[in-house]
């Protein structure tokens, strides 16, 4: 019996020893991540796209990736690639949004069924005023597991390095493009993201950011350029709130096939009541617009 149990207790230590390894491995290296166009086909860099860019602005951008990738021919030149892209499509623009999916952070935003009507009706509320928009995807997460893995530890340590590479590349485009104004929007664990965004912005004017759902572990940044909705009106945010006996009771309803409404997914296997955000429920649409006007008040304030 005392024979078995060490041998339990030395497969448990292996077991541990070989997950911290694993974990190590997924959070040691930097991701380059991708900035995409949202309901368009892929921007590909060309050498006439990016002969327009001023000379000062590719120098910014290899420095920028010099300080990530200088060990990394492969991924230096993919960075600035789409430094150099995302400046050229934002360069005639008044307002970039730039989403971040929930879940594991690789789901495109026509994809993210409520979030792609908030992100149209962003689109619409600020074109009908005039302003020209750009709405972007930030995907963090590549194909496979290693790369799941390090998007979980990211998530549980509030994020650094992901938000850290996006608010790097908003503060580029800032820099760069005074006149625009950058909102990063953000739902469930994207959230997270967009939280790290602000808090290593807080001093930046020309950056805001929309948040939904945000996971209960995680305390977002108090600020006046950022709006949280833990609530969709007619619900409160099981995930948001830590409400384990409503996730838990909807996960099971679900498998029984029983009517659920008003619920979210989270990993795409947990249901969880109130977690579910579009332009379609009244406070989300109210308190964006709200939100909007505020931004488009300040803007002018500072003019």
């Amino acid at each position: 019996m005392a024979g078995n149990l060490r041998k339990l207790g030395v497969l448990l230590a292996l077991t541990g020893l070989m997950l911290l390894a694993v974990m190590a491995l997924a959070a040691s290296y930097p991701a380059v991540g991708r900035i995409e166009q949202a309901w368009a086909e892929e921007v590909t860099a060309t050498a006439d796209r990016l002969a327009a860019v001023p000379q000062k602005v590719a120098d910014d951008a290899a420095q920028l990736a010099n300080n990530l990738f200088s060990s990394s021919a492969g991924r230096y030149q993919e960075y600035v690639d789409q430094l150099l892209l995302t400046y050229e499509e934002a360069r005639d623009k008044d307002f970039l949004v730039v989403f971040n999916s929930g879940g594991w952070g690789a789901t495109p935003a026509e994809k993210s069924e409520g979030w792609v009507t908030i992100l149209n009706g962003i689109q619409a509320e600020l074109e009908a005023l005039g302003y020209r928009t750009l709405t972007l995807n930030y995907q963090r997460t590549g194909p496979g597991w290693v790369e799941r893995l390090k998007e979980l530890v990211e998530v549980l340590s509030n994020a650094p390095s992901k938000a850290e590479n996006l608010a790097e590349r908003v503060e580029f485009l800032t820099e760069n493009l005074p006149g625009l104004r950058v909102i990063v929007a953000g739902e469930s664990n994207g959230a997270v993201i967009a939280d790290g965004v602000m808090a290593r912005l807080r001093d930046n004017k020309q950056v805001y950011s929309i948040q939904t759902g945000p996971p209960f572990w995680h305390k977002s940044t108090a600020s006046e350029r950022t709006l949280v909705l833990d609530s969709n009106g007619t619900a409160a945010d099981a995930f948001s709130r830590g409400d384990f006996g409503a996730i838990f009771q909807a996960t099971i309803d679900k498998l029984l096939g029983r009517e659920q409404v008003e619920q979210g997914d989270i990993l795409f296997y947990l249901k969880a009541p109130g977690h579910d955000y579009s332009w379609d429920y009244p406070e989300v649409y109210n308190r964006i617009t709200e939100f909007i006007q505020k931004i488009l008040a300040a803007d002018l304030s500072n003019q």
